[in-house]
């Protein structure tokens, strides 16, 4: 007999069986119990949480000859038909290969013959959002009016791009993410039931590299089972399997970056790609063991909010002694910015150096928590006897760094007469944007306004290319004649955007409430 998928062969056959979602199952069995069966019905959540697992286990419950409190038996015809997948009424639909209105109308004509055995027919509809909106229209008046016998339960991991038609039409039900503790505690009588010796730390690394999905953590296992086959499967071959790296590793790295040591950075992240580890994931669990360390930085009772070892504990609070709030930030700002830049990037080692250099020298950067971080390195210097001539350089360095940032973020003048054509098109913004076609109304509608000293009329978008796109000579001679039409005056324009960094209160004068402010005061 071919090997069947542990996540298969343990998936739960009733309601007792589940585990994590203890408000869906309560709510299911009472209505079961009480015979207060709804006709349609949502099961909303991430991946691998339960939701078509408890929706056959339902479709079991609402046809079994001899429910035990509200679980099906599992021992009658109808039970042992539904679970080797013979029962014709238990039809299980996937929406993202038949989700053209055709499909739904085949459902449709179906429901209209009652089942030969059994109450009820159980639609189950999985990732129901890929419906296109012809079939979910199709599918509304059969879902609000369906016949007694019929019961239809749709799943998603989607639930936003479900129609609001749709929606109001079910009972909706939320699954949550599954805990570690709740994972681990499903996988141990699995590991008995295979003869598999587990490590009790490779087991809860494993079941939180299911983040949250019992589906993910029991194939994880699955797959660290088949490599070391016959072995006991240790933390330090769960590590290898999975890619991952040990925590030990994340606290050298922090350190050696306290240091400012570039080059054993680089060292230890070479060391780390040479074992094989994945740097997409190494970004990513660096992140959230800076995000641990804050927490411990900042929070009292921070043990309530950590899943981790005391041993781990112990390290972070050590640790989060040793290094400043706001330069904590600052690291985990760098490789929150870099987890979103390196998935897709073709040379992610060169990027996560470029980061880690940025960490040891806060003198490539001239935002407030570099200043700050260099700041108090100087100090620490001063306090180690290093040359005042040396760290009084190094001071003016760090103070016209300083200046140059206070002078980027002081707010700009205002201008001190704005001419009537100008005034006038700021006063009529609104209609102006609203006559212009569709291309520019979608583009200019949030767009904000300002003046050069020359009585140009600027107008800034929040995108740089868009303001390219715009500035091209058909569409800025477009802009302006609808604006000059309106004022009954020619108005020179000038259209610019907005880099990433920039804000336009900062960087420019607000013209309307300039305008605004003067009218109010005229009243």
């Amino acid at each position: 007999m071919s090997y069947t998928a542990l996540y298969r062969k343990w998936r739960p056959d009733n309601f007792e069986d589940v585990k994590g979602q203890d408000h869906i199952v309560t709510t299911l069995k009472n209505q079961i119990k009480s015979d207060r069966i709804g006709h349609a019905y949502l099961f909303c959540g991430t991946r691998g949480t339960g939701k078509t697992s408890i929706a056959k286990i339902f479709a079991k419950a609402v046809n079994c000859e001899h429910p035990v409190d509200g679980s099906p038996c599992g021992e009658c015809a109808s039970c042992k038909a539904i679970a080797t997948g013979a029962s014709m009424n238990v039809i299980e639909i996937d929406a993202a290969s038949n989700n053209g209105v055709d499909n739904i109308r085949e459902i449709r004509d179906e429901v209209a013959y009652s089942p030969a055995e059994g109450k009820y027919k159980v639609y189950i509809i999985d990732e129901v959002h890929m419906l296109s909106i012809g079939a979910f229209n199709a599918l509304l008046k059969t879902l609000e009016e369906p016949p007694s016998y019929v019961i239809f339960i749709l799943a998603t991991t989607e639930v936003h791009k479900i129609p609001i038609t749709i929606l109001s039409r079910c009972q909706r039900y939320d699954f949550r993410r599954i805990s570690i503790d709740t994972i681990a505690d499903r996988m141990r009588p699995l590991l008995a039931d295979e003869n598999v010796q587990v490590e009790e730390k490779a087991l809860r690394f494993i079941a939180k590299m299911g983040d949250g999905s019992m589906r993910d953590a029991i194939s994880l296992l699955d797959q660290c089972i088949a490599f070391h086959f016959g072995e006991e499967l240790t933390y330090d071959k769960a590590l290898e399997v999975l890619g991952a790296v040990d925590t030990e590793v994340y606290s050298r790295l922090l350190r050696i970056i306290m240091q400012k040591d570039i080059t054993a950075s680089i060292h230890l992240l070479e060391e780390i790609t040479i074992q094989g580890r994945e740097l997409t994931q190494f970004v990513i669990d660096f992140t959230w063991y800076l995000r641990n360390l804050l927490l411990v930085k900042t929070s009292d009772n921070v043990e309530d909010v950590l899943d981790v070892s005391s041993e781990h504990l112990g390290r972070l609070k050590e640790e989060a002694d040793m290094i400043e709030q706001e330069a904590l930030m600052r690291y985990i700002r760098i490789f929150s910015d870099l987890s979103g830049q390196i998935k897709y990037a073709s040379q992610k080692r060169i990027l996560t150096e470029m980061a880690l250099i940025r960490l040891c020298k806060p003198s490539m950067e001239t935002d407030q928590d570099s200043l700050l971080e260099r700041i108090r390195d100087l100090e620490e210097r001063m306090d180690q006897g290093i040359p005042a001539a040396m760290v009084s350089a190094q001071t003016n360095t760090v103070q016209a760094a300083a200046g140059s940032v206070t002078a980027q973020i002081q707010k700009p003048e205002l201008p001190k007469a704005i001419p009537d054509d100008i005034r006038k098109a700021v006063g009529m913004w609104t209609g102006i944007v609203g006559e212009m076609p569709g291309l520019y109304k979608s583009y200019l509608k949030t767009a904000k306004l300002s003046m050069k000293d020359e009585g140009i009329l600027l107008i800034v978008v929040g995108d740089v290319n868009v303001s390219k796109l715009l500035n091209r000579e058909e569409h800025r001679e477009k802009i302006m004649e609808i604006i000059s039409e309106r004022v009954g005056k020619k108005v020179d324009i000038e259209i610019c955007g907005l880099e990433s960094h920039q804000n336009f209160e900062q960087s420019y004068a607000d013209l309307s409430k300039v305008i605004n402010m003067e009218i109010e005061i005229e009243d």
